[in-house]
């Protein structure tokens, strides 16, 4: 849910092994060096990312989130694949052999989930992915399958550091980005010069930490490499310099095959009302789109997006009901009576196969994606 509020992010260095150093290069790692200077226009770009952070904060999020503790969401998620891409798919693998008579493919799932910022939360999801109930309040909690009439009590712990509300929240979550962006040295950043547009001066920075060339005979890859996508690759911002608001986001991650292109629109007050998306990134080049309402207290109610190329197409629509009340008493505490216990291995073990298969139907259909491995880290 982190990045799903935050389209600035549509997010393991390697270290090479090193043999027995010389006498020469064991010597210079004991002299003690001057660190060297920041470049002025990197260190300019970085406060002015950090402006835009903080812009972000007040506009997007702040005030109105004070004291909200939970909010609770309910909406959809699908996936469809037309026939035809089916079938070029078929006769793109049979070199014109067989001829594919598919009418498509689609999974659809629904969900209805309870989050608190604190890190205690329930998750309903149902669909063509079977039906899962998982939640977790304090250390406590469990994960159900209905299919499998089984459940672990295994589960992820709460952050330590978890703020109790959703202002906290977000800029907990402003603050990774800051991290990555600029506190470590991974980007190196810069200032690429203004332009002027409907009378407003607009200022773009670059951040740039080269990555490894995509691989497409690569098809399997960790969690971690597939949501921390945004921490190496090329991110552009054009910011207007009076609110200090990202108008245009262009990113890229060759190693990943991430490339797209965001354009933001503004309500009164600053407030994000729409993201246009201009998708190349490889298997999903096509547009896309993000919009938000918002109800009278300001806070966010309703949000829905959609990415579509020729054949294909992501959409999702989520309601969001925001409390400053709603304790962790609702949240359910216990399986539901007859379901078997099982260890946490063998259960994700029988949750990715099923997945796995499922996703491999899609893989098959023409949805280009990349598995994450079962059981990898």
């Amino acid at each position: 849910m982190r990045f799903a509020m935050l389209p600035l992010l549509l997010t393991a260095s390697l270290l090479p092994a090193q043999g027995p150093a010389s006498a020469k290069a064991a010597a210079a790692k004991t002299t003690p060096k001057t660190a060297p200077k920041a470049e002025p226009t990197s260190e300019a770009a970085r406060r002015a990312f950090l402006q835009v952070l903080d812009a972000v904060d007040a506009g997007w999020f702040g005030q109105p989130y004070q004291g909200i503790t939970s909010v609770e969401m309910q909406g959809t998620l699908g996936v469809a694949l037309s026939g035809a891409a089916v079938n070029q798919k078929v006769d793109s693998l049979s070199q014109g052999q067989v001829k594919g008579n598919s009418q498509g493919g689609q999974a659809n799932l629904r969900l209805k989930g309870t989050y608190f910022a604190n890190g205690d939360f329930r998750t309903d999801l149902a669909g063509d992915f079977g039906t899962l109930l998982y939640t977790r309040r304090g250390t406590r909690g469990f994960l159900y399958s209905k299919e499998q009439n089984a459940y672990t009590t295994r589960v992820d712990l709460p952050p330590s550091d978890a703020p109790r509300t959703y202002m906290a929240w977000f800029r907990q979550t402003l603050n990774d980005i800051k991290a990555v962006y600029i506190d470590a040295p991974t980007f190196h950043a810069s200032l690429a010069g203004e332009e002027t547009a409907g009378g407003r001066t607009l200022q773009r920075l670059v951040f740039n930490a080269p990555t490894k060339p995509w691989d497409a005979k690569r098809r399997e890859q960790s969690m971690a490499q597939s949501l921390g996508f945004w921490k190496r690759g090329r991110l552009e911002i054009t910011v207007d310099k009076a609110t200090q608001m990202p108008q245009r986001l262009d990113f890229r991650n060759d190693e990943q095959g991430v490339q797209t292109r965001m354009d933001f629109t503004y309500a009164a007050g600053n407030k994000l009302q729409a993201v246009n998306v201009s998708n190349s990134s490889r298997g999903f080049e096509g547009p896309g789109w993000l919009r938000l309402g918002y109800g009278g207290d300001g806070l966010m109610s309703h949000v829905a997006g959609e990415l579509t190329s020729q054949e294909k197409k992501i959409s999702f629509a989520m309601d969001l009901a925001w409390s400053k009340t709603r304790t962790a008493n609702e949240l359910i505490a216990i399986p539901p009576a007859g379901a078997t216990k099982r260890g946490r291995e063998d259960m994700e073990v029988q949750l990715m196969v099923g997945l796995a298969s499922r996703i491999f139907d899609l893989q098959r259909a023409g949805l280009n994606l990349r598995s994450v491995a079962i059981g990898g880290k």
